[in-house]
């Protein structure tokens, strides 16, 4: 993920293939095409691989990449939208997410993780969430100004209980 998270580099490993579609998971689950960027092939065609970029036409509008018949490493820049990343896959997969130091998934009323991530924050205080032969993943993910934007809500929201607690507490005070 870019520092600023505004776009991820992704790595997708695919084996005994010809051709990878560029999809993300849409509004009902289903795949829906996704714009990307800087498209790298490698695998056992290196140094340089003969792909053909197949892309959107009026009855498919999945961008595509294809080659010869073989094990690739398909590499992609895309963009990221409300601080929110997910996949999902034909088959089970292992995903791993590195975010920058800027960016975090701990707190549990900001930040959304499906079921079976593996969080571990690193020594450079970068972290990282792993998910192991998943068949979709999604992360939600905020900054530092969101959090302490939180504790200032949680913290007004305690001083206005207490106001508006005290003069009860006080009434009762007097009756017992």
């Amino acid at each position: 993920m870019l520092p600023n998270g505004t776009a991820y580099r992704a790595s997708i490993e695919v084996s005994d293939s010809t051709r990878y579609d560029f999809t993300e998971a849409g509004l009902l689950g289903g795949a829906t095409p996704l714009k990307v960027s800087d498209i790298q092939v490698t695998g056992n065609c290196t140094p340089s691989c003969q792909v053909k970029l197949a892309t959107p036409s009026v009855f498919d509008n999945r961008m595509a990449v294809t080659f010869a018949e073989g094990n690739y490493t398909i590499s992609y820049m895309a963009p990221l939208r409300n601080n929110k990343l997910e996949g999902a896959f034909d088959a089970p997969y292992q995903v791993k997410v590195s975010l920058p130091e800027e960016f975090d998934v701990r707190n549990p009323l900001l930040a959304g993780l499906s079921f079976g991530a593996n969080v571990t924050r690193n020594p450079d205080n970068s972290t990282t969430v792993r998910w192991d032969k998943a068949t979709s993943f999604d992360l939600r993910f905020y900054d530092q100004e969101r959090e302490e934007l939180l504790y200032l809500f949680g913290n007004f929201f305690i001083i206005i209980a207490i106001v508006l607690l005290m003069p009860h507490l006080l009434t009762m005070r007097k009756k017992g």
